[in-house]
């Protein structure tokens, strides 16, 4: 009898050991993994290098001094919308509070915005909007802003130069939506210009290789008519400036840029690529950050302005060229001299004034 007493006196206190550490665990103490508020940051491609380099790190490093029991969960799809679609489902199987994509295929990503909100996960659409389904959120650089700001930058260059010729517009990828935006601030600058525009081109997947290949056969059908390309982003203008060299032309036409990637800025320096954007990715990684963890927190966040009928932040960019690029990139931005400035660089950083 005293044996079964003692027993059952071990064993409540057993108990309310485990239920005293239960308690510290959920009432924020040390925790366990499994006790982490979970949030899903989903990237599109590694054909631009800012979503590895710049940013998941900033995100990483934002949602970490919001929270310290949170945890983020990342995926990058590569380019393929299917996996992306996986990676959403296996982020929701984990459990996550709140979901931030910047997808591939913006209408494949209705899918993945109608998944998550049955799920009350609510979805955050980072830097390319969704149309097609109502995310809770938008967050990004005002993507028409920066198709006029590059595609104006090079028009009133071509015509302080006097250059003579028309366009190429390569734009990005056509199940973009934010491309889609780009595009349409394209034409704001180049439809009134004056300038002809000899014709376009929508780069499936943003992929350079499929750019430079359009724009060689351009080259081609107009010999020595091509004053200037508008190229979408960095990866675009890489490969439309590939392409002129490829050809053999004595000097490759001023060409665009968006993204401020660093083979860009060396280009810029170099005098092959005439302009870039820089969006401090910075400022909206950490943005996306404190949106997920409000929602994570059951707020709601407030919007300064709504676009394709979803709330919405929207950030001005800066055009990047030679004048500016030390200002902006350097001192204000996310590069050493020394990582633009290699030896294959450094006579041109040097013309640049940048030491």
């Amino acid at each position: 009898m005293f044996r079964h007493r003692a027993l059952k006196a071990v064993t409540g206190v057993t108990a309310l050991a485990a239920l005293a550490t239960l308690t510290a665990c959920g009432s924020g103490g040390s925790g366990s993994g499994s006790e982490k508020t979970k949030i899903a940051f989903l990237m599109p491609d590694i054909a631009s290098t800012r979503y590895e380099l710049f940013d998941k790190p900033l995100f990483e490093a934002k949602l970490a001094s919001l929270c310290a029991e949170c945890e983020v969960v990342y995926a990058n799809a590569k380019g393929d919308p299917a996996t992306q679609q996986r990676q959403a489902d296996s982020a929701l199987a984990q459990g996550v509070k709140a979901l931030v994509i910047d997808p591939v295929d913006s209408a494949a990503a209705v899918t993945i915005v109608g998944r998550s909100q049955a799920q009350d996960v609510p979805v955050i659409a980072y830097d390319r909007p969704i149309p097609g389904g109502k995310a809770d959120f938008y967050v990004s650089f005002d993507n028409e802003k920066i198709g006029q700001m590059i595609a104006q930058s090079l028009v009133d260059h071509l015509k302080q130069t006097d250059a003579e010729g028309g366009l190429l517009q390569v734009n990005g990828s056509p199940t973009d939506a934010a491309a889609g935006l780009i595009k349409k601030g394209i034409h704001k600058a180049v439809d009134p210009s004056g300038l002809k525009l000899l014709d376009e081109y929508d780069t499936p997947g943003w992929d350079p290789t499929k750019a430079q290949n359009w724009v060689s056969s351009k080259i081609t059908q107009h010999k020595g008519k091509i004053a200037g390309v508008v190229a979408a982003n960095d990866g675009t203008a890489g490969g439309t400036i590939a392409a002129f060299k490829a050809s053999g032309v004595d000097t490759v036409p001023p060409v665009t840029g968006n993204d401020a990637e660093l083979a860009a800025a060396q280009r810029i320096i170099a005098g092959e690529q005439y302009n870039t954007i820089s969006k401090p990715i910075k400022t909206v990684a950490e943005a996306a950050a404190e949106i997920a963890h409000q929602f994570a927190q059951g707020k709601t966040p407030a919007p300064e302005t709504s676009i394709f009928g979803t709330p919405a932040r929207l950030f001005e960019p800066t055009v990047v060229t030679v004048d500016n690029l030390a200002t902006t990139l350097i001192e204000n931005g996310p590069f050493k001299a020394s990582e633009i400035c290699t030896p294959a660089y450094a006579e041109a950083c040097r013309k640049a004034g940048i030491k």
